[in-house]
């Protein structure tokens, strides 16, 4: 590379990368084709509109790549072309979530979905973000004494706010949801069912989270989390006679966005071919090995975990317990300076808020850690109970 600047800041980033224990639950590495694809000729060509209906000439290539990607999404994850459409166009998991809203949901009308603080995410109607200026929020959150979901409670919250669209999966919780209930809370409200699972596509793929498809009308997701791809987003939509499809593909292009990012598009073709192969039902369930191994160890050394545990790649960790330390010492550290602390000493996590957080955002009460990065190096249980070990002593100033 000639430009010296540029390639000297890469090459540090990818020293700091090898160099730390990654436990960023939305992190992960790609392979060298998934790279090798987004650096190709294909960046070059603009392709605005959708394959057979391009608004330029030149685009014989990429309708076949759109096209690869679309059937490799559908055989990923089982489905049918006759049930399920693909768009692989929006250029991440926000504008993804943004094309459906703006599709389904008239402007003000309702979007019922997990609070920021409980661990949903900002598009899925949060006042600072788009979603929740332009429609209304009816949020919903974990029970009190279990901090899971109560879907008796949600189902109750639907039926009385008959929201549009009710919006399942999220980015801070840690068990498995159930899909068949949360269409049940759906069904009360006459809802469209969506399931943002951005988080747990990999899982889902490798066979060891349950698919959502069954019970879902749309489904979201990022490719760049447990799917182990580029930054990128794809969105599932069922045939059933409503055209959804078509109101959703409308809102992406000529809606929110202009022309796709075909280096992209191939490269999240080149993750989906990859996440459907036996390596790949291996990695997905050594994800989940991990992180039920090392949710287990920091509970054992004293840790608080939100849920009671983890069914999944994500663990989300109380480090503040009220800002009193238990009798094995863990607790007093808020998530902002236990994610300094972990970072001087080469761990990386981020700092999150806990359901029923009296801590501000800026420095919340917990830390958020995945296992997928750190499986896709090698890692196995043995180097995760290590991992905890490490964690607890740079947490008890040790």
């Amino acid at each position: 590379m000639k430009d010296t600047q540029i390639k000297k800041l890469i090459d540090t980033e990818k020293k700091r990368q090898k160099k730390v224990i990654n436990l960023i639950a939305s992190e992960n590495y790609v392979s060298k084709d998934v790279l090798e694809a987004l650096g190709s000729e294909l960046v070059n060509k603009y392709s605005e509109g959708y394959p057979g209906k391009r608004y330029y000439g030149g685009n014989e290539i990429t309708d076949k790549v759109e096209r690869l990607c679309a059937e490799r999404a559908l055989k990923l994850f089982g489905l049918k072309d006759s049930e399920w459409h693909v768009n692989v166009q929006p250029l991440s998991g926000s504008p993804a979530n943004l094309a459906v809203y703006t599709a389904l949901v008239p402007q003000g009308g309702k979007i019922m979905g997990m609070s920021l603080a409980h661990g949903g995410h900002l598009t899925h109607g949060h006042k600072v973000s788009a979603t929740g200026k332009f429609w209304r929020q009816i949020p919903y959150g974990l029970d009190a004494t279990t901090e899971t979901i109560n879907y008796d409670q949600l189902r109750e919250i639907a039926m009385k706010e008959k929201p549009a669209i009710v919006v399942s999966g999220y980015t801070a919780y840690p068990k498995v949801i159930d899909w068949s209930r949360m269409k049940q809370v759906a069904d009360a409200g006459e809802s469209l069912l969506m399931v943002d699972m951005s988080h747990i596509a990999g899982l889902v793929a490798g066979g060891v989270y349950p698919s959502p498809f069954p019970q879902a009308d749309i489904v979201t997701t990022t490719t760049h989390k447990t799917l182990r791809g580029p930054r990128a987003a794809i969105i599932f939509v069922r045939k059933d006679g409503r055209e959804l499809d078509k109101k959703i593909d409308k809102a992406v292009f000529p809606g929110l966005q202009g022309g796709p990012h075909m280096n992209q598009i191939a490269a999240v073709a080149v993750a989906l071919k990859e996440a459907n192969t036996p390596a790949f039902k291996k990695y997905a369930k050594q994800v989940v090995k991990n992180a039920t191994v090392l949710a287990d160890e920091l509970h054992k050394l004293g840790w608080r975990l939100i849920s009671g545990g983890t069914e999944s790649h994500l663990i989300l960790v109380d480090t503040w317990n009220e800002g009193k330390k238990n009798e094995k010492g863990a607790g007093g550290v808020s998530g902002k300076d236990a994610s300094d602390r972990l970072e001087r000493a080469g761990i990386i996590v981020n700092k999150n808020a806990i359901p029923f957080d009296t801590r501000p955002p800026a420095d919340p009460s917990g830390i958020r850690l995945g296992t997928a990065a750190e499986t896709s190096r090698g890692r196995k249980e043995k180097d995760f109970k290590k991992i905890a070990i490490h964690i607890d002593k740079i947490l008890k100033g040790e």
